[in-house]
């Protein structure tokens, strides 16, 4: 609704501008060129966004003094903290940082934006940047149309530049002509009164650029051609500040519960150092004069002075701040919960993910192991255990163990409660991840397409192997009721395995533990080894209990090679060895086939094949 408003009063207001003085539309369309730059810019790095800095962020946020640094170190290359503020809320919905992490990034970021004032004001305003920008945008362009994602992405990020240093030229020459016509710093309000106005009107700027470092380049261009008095640049680069935080709001808007709470971190840090700014603002103008007399400013470099101020009251805000993260941190949980619902729904997947394919498939990653943590519930309950009881500590004789009470789940219930919406969700967002994915990272889309899949198989295969489960464990024939304890107790062990691995120091020999077990629960087939026969034939069990149990067989051993399957899928890291076709040194179809042979020739063994394996 505000957009809709927005956007005819910036057309009125341009046209009018356009009528007055035809030096407007230098102004203008170095604006418009230096935003397109930005445009460039955020295009180039997401091309370098991938996997390479999902994991420099592991690195680099585990302390708040990382977090910090990480957020002016990125800021500083990228010269954008809206851009930092996006990835940022990205990664945070994507459950890859915290939310003390994503607030140190924050800090840093507006630390980090303060650089831009010191290259515009120290560089961009004492050379002709635009000699260095048609080059930049030559060598650019050529670089946008190549094959290769490296090459397209470092020429997006030059030819950014050079709109970049394009834009501020032209907005430097647009000032400069501009004053022959009018004087706006005629328009300049003294005192408190002015600063609260320019610092309103630095906020509505932000607000329609989405971008505070653009509105600085226009104060500090229009401060350098003399059109805005030093005082109210100062103003207008408080208001600057404040105004960027609509583009972390915006960007949150479509995010998690996480996102939203970061965005009201950006906020308050914002609120916080824009009220300490106006508020002591004679302190840090003696503060900046002193400076810049140490450093060498001269008196009248306005510019630079901005951005020593500029600077200092970030650095206030972060001083004052910093103490505070964690108190602030437990404010926005209790304030900003996530909705009560009577379904399960997704926790990762939202449209600021989508910003970065790497990062969307993190985000499903994640997502999947959310579904998968809700299906280990059912199957544990299905199969008559606690699942925390699987999840943690248990031995082989807790598993084998008969319960006191045997109960019948409703499955389906829990299924459409706990699986049904979320595995919908999933595959809908995968759907709208692969528009512009790359080969390798629809391959990757796939494998979780299917590790999904296979969890979904697998709580439909507990459904059907309940019925009888239930009937038979609690059965007066102790030949059908070992064996169905049997089939449970080995589908139990395989839950608790697999819930270890996430722990595990080498996931890659849990997996091998894994197919162990699968191929132990393949060998155990009633059918293959003869017990089934064998037991017929000395009127053991009924035909009707030999048909129920070669069906639950088949149903465990489904069970079981869907959950080795998806396992191998969420739990392995990316460059594992191990990593499904790699698991070359694991037990495979033709080991499992060759056991079935050995098993198949001993009866004795066929005899005894009731116990865990």
């Amino acid at each position: 609704m505000l957009r809709k408003i927005l956007l005819p009063v910036i057309f009125a207001i341009l046209a009018y501008g356009f009528w007055i003085s035809p030096d407007v539309k230098d102004i203008a369309a170095g604006v418009a060129i230096f935003l397109f730059g930005m445009l460039f810019l955020e295009q180039g790095f997401k091309a370098f966004t991938g996997g390479t800095l999902e994991n420099l962020l592991k690195r680099t946020t585990d302390k708040l003094w990382k977090s910090l640094s990480f957020g002016v170190i990125t800021t500083t290359l990228m010269q954008s903290s809206s851009l930092v503020s996006v990835i940022t809320i990205s990664f945070l919905s994507a459950g890859l940082i915290g939310l003390a992490a994503g607030i140190g990034i924050i800090f840093g970021a507006n630390l980090g934006t303060t650089t831009g004032a010191w290259l515009i004001a120290g560089f961009g305003l004492k050379v002709k940047i635009s000699a260095f920008a048609m080059p930049m945008l030559v060598f650019g362009i050529i670089l946008v149309f190549q094959s290769s994602k490296a090459l397209k992405g470092a020429g997006y990020i030059l030819a950014g530049l050079g709109f970049l240093f394009l834009g501020i030229h032209y907005m430097k020459e647009g000032f400069e002509a501009f004053k022959d016509t009018i004087d706006l710093s005629a328009y300049a309000i003294p005192g408190l009164r002015g600063l609260l106005i320019f610092a309103l009107l630095g906020i509505i700027a932000t607000v329609i650029m989405q971008s505070s470092h653009a509105t600085l380049v226009l104060i500090i261009t229009a401060l350098a051609a003399g059109q805005i008095t030093y005082e109210n640049a100062l103003a207008l680069s408080i208001g600057a500040n404040v105004g960027t935080t609509i583009t972390a709001i915006l960007g949150a808007m479509g995010s998690n519960v996480e996102g939203r709470r970061l965005a009201g971190a950006h906020l308050v840090f914002n609120m916080v150092t824009g009220i300490v700014a106006i508020l002591l603002i004679d302190q840090f103008l003696v503060a900046v004069n002193y400076l810049a007399e140490t450093v060498g400013i001269a008196d009248d470099d306005y510019t630079l002075k901005l951005a020593v101020f500029h600077t200092l009251f970030n650095l206030a805000g972060i001083i004052i701040m910093l103490p505070f993260i964690n108190p602030l941190v437990v404010l926005l949980e209790t304030l900003l919960k996530p909705k009560k619902r009577k379904v399960s729904e997704p926790r990762y997947l939202n449209d600021s993910v989508l910003e970065m394919p790497d990062t969307a498939i993190e985000a499903i990653n994640k997502e999947i192991r959310h579904l998968f943590d809700n299906a280990f519930d059912v199957i544990a309950y299905g199969l008559n255990y606690n699942p925390g009881s699987l999840r943690g500590d248990v031995s082989p004789e807790e598993l084998m163990r008969l319960p006191d009470k045997v109960h019948k789940i409703d499955i389906d219930a829990l299924y459409d409660r706990k699986i049904k919406f979320l595995y919908s969700e999933i595959n809908a967002f995968i759907s709208r991840v692969q528009t512009g994915t790359s080969a390798q990272q629809n391959e990757e889309l796939y494998r979780l397409r299917m590790a999904s899949r296979d969890i979904v198989e697998s709580v439909k295969a507990v459904k059907h192997l309940q019925k009888n489960m239930v009937q038979y464990l609690a059965s007066p024939n102790a030949e059908i009721r070992d064996q169905y304890l049997n089939i449970r107790a080995q589908l139990g062990t395989l839950m608790h395995e697999i819930s270890r691995i996430e722990e595990s120091e080498d996931p890659d020999l849990m997996m091998l533990s894994l197919d162990n077990l699968k191929v132990s629960i393949r060998s155990n087939d009633v059918l293959t080894t003869g017990v089934i026969d064998e037991k017929i034939r000395q009127h053991l069990i009924t035909a009707e209990m030999a048909t129920s149990l070669m069906n639950d067989n088949a149903y465990a051993i489904s069970l079981a090679d869907n959950l080795v399957e998806m396992a191998g899928v969420l739990f392995l890291p990316k460059e594992s060895i191990l990593r499904e076709e790699d698991r070359v040194i694991s037990l495979n179809e033709r080991d499992i086939e060759t056991i079935f042979e050995d098993k198949s020739t001993s009866t004795e063994s066929a005899k005894v094949s009731g116990g865990i394996q």
